[in-house]
């Protein structure tokens, strides 16, 4: 799950994958905005076929807990 993620907001944030980290912060260290956050959650959603409640995208701190919340889904 975690190269998934990482492949997603490489190509989303426009990054070097190599930044993308599992503790990698995705405001602070991957340079991503609200605008930025909310295409992720559409992405995720579309590629997964899942609707993330607003509370867990406020969650979403670290590429970790993107992983953690996806993995928690199976």
């Amino acid at each position: 799950m975690f190269e998934q993620v990482k492949e997603i907001l490489a190509r989303q944030l426009r990054v070097s994958p190599d930044r993308v980290t599992i503790d990698a912060q995705i405001k602070r260290d991957l340079g991503a905005d609200s605008v930025d956050i909310l295409q992720l959650l559409m992405r995720l959603e579309d590629d997964y076929g899942i609707v993330i409640p607003d509370q867990e995208l406020a969650k979403f701190e670290t590429v970790g807990d993107v992983v953690n919340f996806l993995d928690g889904l199976k």
